[in-house]
């Protein structure tokens, strides 16, 4: 692997990545308020409000391969560049779908806005991952996560100074997403020019290097990236994963909203406020005291625990289970990437497309847990549902799933 052997070469980059996921953060962040937004704006129901989360996943099934195939030709930076200029334009179709009063068209906006994650996931996850040791990516990750949440959480209360949900008007989407469209574009200039060091994971440019390590050559010797099975089972954990969290952190202001809590735009706060605790344990743990890969086990087994605790606890005490799902899943992404992109050699880049793929459980899972509360299952056993499952694979994936390294 090709990376910065001195702490202070990697302080500029580090910087840079923070801004790189806060913007991402902001991006994600929508979602959560949109979905009670949206269904009083447009009149639908509940099921179809978490089509917002759909339409901004799907393109991680799409543009999942193609980011990789971009970033391989373009580098990580050419990467982040576009993807801001799609996340740009996104924001501006937001606003001129609210100015026709067009739901397909908020979607579409949506979807474009996907695309641009899709491409800033595949840019900045393995960019952290590979420009310092292996072993402590996760705690990398960590760092990058608290500016990610923060924003996430932000992005609630910055919306809900000009779009107020408890009484709706379309209208009021028009004037801020204009202006966050204008940001991006500057972010996306900004990125362009700054002063970020092209990076590459360990046998990736090199193929046939005598003194590269075994499973590299072997690596580098595979057609594709289906022919590494850690990679596959880490795309599914990616899928459950994002399914949960996004469920976590989007559901939580509608949840607030349907049991009468008061400022219930602010309650994705708590969520995101759970998840930075869990990154500054990340921070202070890993990979000193606490192995990236433990950090999984401990994670999937805290999230199946709350599963159930939501479940069977008051509505009143649910919600706070739900919000300490942040706790739960703040360790998991950080451990998945490094662990599913380990060893992959000159597939790297196209791994890490393909990683993003899982992304669409994002899409899937919200909406899933949208029409079990349309069909009249209390949202606490729909939580567990759908949570449960998920997180009892991330733990197989965090004890035997990686270790599947030969096909």
């Amino acid at each position: 692997m090709k990376q910065m052997n001195r702490n202070k070469t990697l302080v500029v980059p580090m910087l840079i990545m923070v801004g790189m996921f806060s913007a991402l953060g902001f991006a994600v962040g929508i979602d959560a308020f949109f979905i009670p937004f949206v269904e009083e704006a447009f009149d639908i129901s509940t099921t179809m409000s978490y089509l917002v989360m759909t339409a901004t996943f799907a393109s991680f099934v799409f543009f999942s391969v193609p980011s990789g195939i971009l970033i391989k030709k373009t580098g990580y930076k050419g990467g982040m560049v576009v993807a801001f200029v799609l996340l740009a334009l996104s924001f501006l179709l937001i606003s001129v779908s609210a100015m026709i009063e067009s739901f397909p068209m908020f979607l579409g906006a949506l979807f474009v806005n996907g695309m641009g994650r899709v491409v800033l996931n595949a840019a900045v996850n393995p960019y952290i991952t590979v420009i310092g040791p292996q072993e402590s990516a996760a705690r990398r990750i960590s760092v990058m996560g608290i500016s990610n949440k923060v924003s996430y959480a932000a992005a609630s209360l910055i919306l809900a100074i000009f779009m107020d949900l408890s009484d709706v008007d379309i209208k009021d989407v028009i004037v801020p997403f204009f202006a966050i469209a204008g940001i991006m574009l500057v972010v996306g200039l900004l990125s362009y020019f700054a002063p970020l060091p092209e990076v590459e994971a360990q046998g990736e440019s090199d193929v046939s290097h005598e003194r590269l390590p075994e499973d590299l050559r072997t690596a580098n010797s595979k057609d594709g990236i289906l022919q590494f099975p850690h990679l596959v089972l880490g795309v599914i954990a990616y899928f459950f994963y994002t399914g949960a969290e996004v469920t976590a952190l989007g559901s939580i202001n509608h949840y607030a909203v349907v049991l009468g809590m008061p400022s219930p735009e602010n309650y994705v706060w708590l969520t995101s406020l759970a998840m930075v605790i869990g990154y500054v344990f990340g921070i202070v743990l890993i990979p000193g005291k606490l192995s990236q890969v433990n950090a999984l086990r401990l994670s999937a087994v805290l999230g199946a625990v709350l599963s159930i605790f939501i479940a069977i606890l008051p509505d009143c005490i649910s919600i706070y289970m739900l919000a300490a799902m942040g706790l739960a899943n703040a360790l998991i992404l950080p451990a998945i990437w490094p662990l599913s992109l380990a060893g992959l050699g000159k597939f790297t880049k196209i791994g890490s497309g393909f990683l993003v793929m899982g992304g669409i459980g994002g899409a899937v899972i919200p909406l899933l847990y949208g029409g079990l509360v349309d069909a009249s299952i209390p949202s606490t056993w729909a939580y567990c549902i759908i949570f449960l499952p998920s997180y009892l694979y991330i733990l197989y994936f965090g004890t035997k799933g990686y270790l599947i390294r030969t096909k």
